[in-house]
């Protein structure tokens, strides 16, 4: 790059629109600091009555020093309202990215999850904002210090030579140095300026962002909020998924008997009455467990409903076998994913080989230990008439999967000789446990 360039470069920097905002921000905090720094010089001026020059701009200098700690203390005590100014002011004049943080009014939602880490993270935020008021206001007074000074002096300095005159203390400066004094002294302003707001741009992160944990109960929140929200994804897919699968094999059947055969048809239109009813069911309880309704939220069926569950694939003409064993003494929790469990294995059935016989067993083990869930059925010989095109891509291997790993237990899914067969093992004391990987269960059409 050219010296030219160079020097438009530097230019830029130091006086450009960025410079110029930062410039700003950096007054503002002169300013702010005026009224404590007031309060101490009065006080200042009872106990020195009658300063000489030496000692006034020792009292005007202390003053200063010791109007910070006010300004600390005050921040510290309005952190809640500080806080949100400077992170507003910030980003608009200083151009930094200040992440949002908890409880402190800057954008961040939710709580830090008990009260002895609220109290924590008030702490440190109020610390924090304290030592970033210091900062702002005490570069911004010697910044703004130096805004109402140095012009003035820069001026008489160019033009010294032209009429003669200057301020006393000028009077031994030579009037040849006066045009390089006040170009060096407005250099010295923008250079000091710059490096003003560079400092506090790069200090807004640490001191008005959220602290390091604070990120990490940020993050946590998130990984809570998702494992929520694929809760109910799974929910939606299992319940009304199947439901959707029984009223489009019903409709299908009816649709081709309708003229030959009307009792049929009337059984299947009841057969899909039914199944939207349950449907609607389960969405409302979906959507009270999203608006945190606790009125509407029905209860959830378990293995007491398998053989209903059993009878909702029969009803489409699946022959299903049912095999149960020792289910009385399940725990609530594996009941219901069991039966979530079992619940796709069907929908899968019917979506992928209507009509063709399913076997569904759930047994416990002898030593009471583990619930086993089988659901076997013929592979398809020829592509079923009647194809079913969902919108979720095949995710009910996932949803499998994570139900299986909340648990502690195991799955596996995939065709054995000319079967499907899809089992899955569930202890009946789960423990939580991180989400199996997508290799835990096989894909397939599950």
């Amino acid at each position: 790059m050219s010296l030219k360039g160079e020097l438009r470069s530097v230019a830029v920097a130091a006086l450009g629109r960025v410079a110029l905002r930062r410039w700003v921000f950096l007054i503002l905090g002169g300013a702010l600091v005026t009224p404590f720094y007031l309060v101490v010089n009065t006080l200042g001026g009872l106990l020195v009555p009658d300063p000489g020059p030496v000692a006034l701009m020792a009292l005007q200098f202390g003053s200063f020093l010791a109007s910070l700690p006010l300004v600390a203390g005050g921040a510290a005590v309005a952190a809640r309202f500080v806080r949100p100014l400077e992170v507003a002011a910030v980003r608009a004049l200083l151009t930094a990215e200040v992440p949002p943080t908890e409880g402190d009014g800057t954008g961040g939602t939710g709580t830090t999850g008990t009260t002895a880490t609220t109290a924590t993270a008030t702490t440190a935020a109020r610390g924090r904002t304290a030592a970033w008021a210091v900062l702002h206001l005490g570069v911004g007074t010697l910044v703004a210090g130096a805004t109402l000074a140095v012009p003035p002096a820069a001026t008489v300095l160019l033009f010294r030579p032209v009429d003669g005159g200057g301020w006393a203390w000028m009077s031994d400066v030579p009037a040849w140095a006066g045009p390089p004094a006040a170009a060096f002294l407005l250099a010295g302003l923008a250079s000091w300026a710059w490096a003003g707001g560079r400092v506090l741009e790069r200090a807004a992160p640490r001191l008005l962002g959220p602290s390091a944990a604070e990120r990490l109960a940020a993050a946590e929140r998130g990984r809570l909020r998702l494992a929520e929200r694929n809760r109910l994804a799974r929910e939606l897919h299992d319940s009304v998924g199947h439901a959707l699968s029984i009223v489009t094999l019903q409709a299908a059947a009816a649709g081709r008997v309708l003229d030959h055969d009307p009792a049929f048809a009337r059984r299947a239109l009841g057969a899909i009455e039914e199944a939207a009813r349950g449907a609607m069911d389960e969405l409302d309880h979906v959507l009270g467990l999203l608006r945190e309704e606790d009125a509407r939220r029905t209860p959830q069926p378990d293995l007491r409903d398998i053989e209903r569950l059993a009878a909702s694939a029969r009803a489409v003409g699946t022959p299903v076998t049912l095999t149960t064993a020792g289910l009385d003494g399940v725990p609530a929790v594996v009941s219901r994913e069991a039966y979530r469990i079992a619940q796709e294995g069907l929908t899968n059935a019917l979506r992928h080989a209507p009509g063709r016989a399913v076997a569904l067993t759930l047994a416990v083990d002898a030593d009471a230990s583990q619930l086993a869930v089988t659901v076997e059925n013929p592979l398809p010989t020829r592509r079923p008439a009647t194809r079913f095109r969902t919108a979720d891509g095949g995710r009910g291997a996932d949803g499998i999967a994570e139900r299986v790993a909340l648990l502690g237990g195991t799955a596996s899914a995939g065709p054995t000789a000319a079967t499907w067969r899809l089992h899955a093992r569930l202890p009946l004391a789960p423990a939580h446990r991180a989400p199996l990987p997508d290799s835990a269960i096989s894909q397939g059409d599950t």
